[in-house]
């Protein structure tokens, strides 16, 4: 056989072993494998939707044995994925630092028409009366919000008056300092992700109807395992019929297991339930469990948000609530916050599509409106452009 055949064929044996042990180590240490658990309870029982017995399923295997409070789940491995698909290829998520870099270098070049206004109209000869207007409608633009535009105008008049505005370097310092001082670096953007003494984080994720929570939930897990973490889908949103599945698919992909009804249209607290229940047994780091996308003015709907967030707290705490919002929406995003935070008190905002042009200052009035920290922002499609927010990074990207 030829020198260069044999050097082929080693190459390709060398290959084939590196990502075999490449996904093994990735799956190493993880306490439930990947696929999807579907979930059958009675719906007359008093904690969770109805009485009688649970049911755990995977995909490809006969139901599991009837599981009482004490009792354990069946997880033994699934021999195919949610699309019945054989031989799951499990993805390994970029790393929270590269893909803050990717963002970042994303926003410079899409979202900085709020910054590079502001520094053309500081770097004015002469700054009038008509130049700061312009600068206040430019912020105005950039949903800032009424309270913290006239907070910055303010505050750059002073420093103008001050220190001058000849010099750009001299300007831009300036003006970093002030737009920091709005996003507020001091806010806890963290997201709990550790393990309770009481059990998993619990992470609930809400939002109105077409703001991609779904797929949004399915990134977060990708961050959350970048970090290492353990981690749980509870598919209570029942009413889109293709929920359960993409929820699934998504945590497929990186070896994150999903707990599902089997029955369409299922009571969602009831899922949301047995997602807990699950993952008390399992002894994972976090559960996500996604909801139904709502409107806010929707009273009865608003009502079973709450209802699922009571039935979840009789296992076990719910850490956070992470409301996912259309950075494009503007005032209306605003509105929509404040609903929700009344019913199920929001503790972080993802903030989705921030690669608009000039509506970076949604941050700022989403911030000032709730007292809630953006914790996450996504500026594209792929599967991790979401990265966790920061305050300095996003305002040098306005800049540059």
């Amino acid at each position: 056989m030829p020198t260069e055949t044999l050097l082929i064929i080693a190459i390709v044996v060398v290959v084939v072993l590196v990502v075999g042990l490449g996904t093994a180590f990735f799956l190493r240490g993880r306490k439930t494998p990947p696929g999807t658990y579907t979930t059958t309870r009675d719906a007359n029982d008093p904690a969770a939707g109805g009485g009688g017995t649970d049911t755990l399923t995977r995909p490809g295997e006969a139901p599991a044995q009837d599981v009482d409070a004490g009792g354990s789940l069946d997880t033994a491995p699934a021999p195919e994925d949610t699309l019945g698909r054989q031989d799951v290829a499990v993805d390994v998520p970029a790393p929270v630092l590269g893909r803050l870099a990717r963002l970042r270098a994303r926003l410079v070049k899409s979202n900085n028409a709020l910054g590079k206004g502001l520094l053309a109209l500081l770097s004015q000869d002469q700054i009038d009366e008509d130049v700061w207007d312009e600068i206040e409608e430019t912020l105005l633009l950039a949903d800032l919000g009424s309270e913290p535009t006239q907070e910055l105008v303010d505050a750059l008049r002073e420093r103008v008056k001050v220190e001058g505005h000849r010099d750009p370097a001299q300007v831009r310092a300036m003006l970093r300092s002030e737009l920091i001082k709005l996003v507020d670096p001091s806010m806890d953007r963290s997201i709990v992700s550790d393990r309770q003494p009481t059990g998993p984080s619990i992470v609930m994720v809400v939002g109105v109807n077409g703001v991609g929570k779904t797929t949004t939930i399915g990134k977060i897990a990708r961050v959350l395992v970048a970090e290492d973490k353990d981690v749980l889908l509870g598919a209570a949103d029942t009413f889109r019929a293709a929920a359960a599945e993409q929820l699934a698919t998504w945590g497929a992909r990186v070896g994150v297991p999903t707990v599902r009804s089997e029955v369409d249209g299922a009571d969602p607290a009831s899922v949301a339930f047995e997602a807990v229940k699950a993952g008390i047994d399992q002894e994972v780091d976090v559960v996500m469990i996604d909801t139904a996308g709502r409107l806010q003015n929707k009273v009865g709907l608003m009502d079973e948000l709450g209802k699922i967030k009571r039935v979840v707290e009789k296992q076990a705490a719910v850490n956070e609530v992470l409301l996912v919002l259309d950075a494009t929406t503007g005032q209306n995003g605003l509105n929509q916050a404040k609903v929700f935070s009344e019913v199920v008190n929001v503790t972080g905002i993802v903030l989705t599509k921030l690669d608009g042009t000039a509506k970076g200052g949604i941050v700022v009035a989403i911030q000032r409106q709730l007292g809630v920290p953006v914790k996450l922002v996504g500026l594209g499609e792929g599967p991790d452009d979401l990265a966790p927010f920061d305050a300095e990074d996003f305002v040098d990207a306005l800049l540059d």
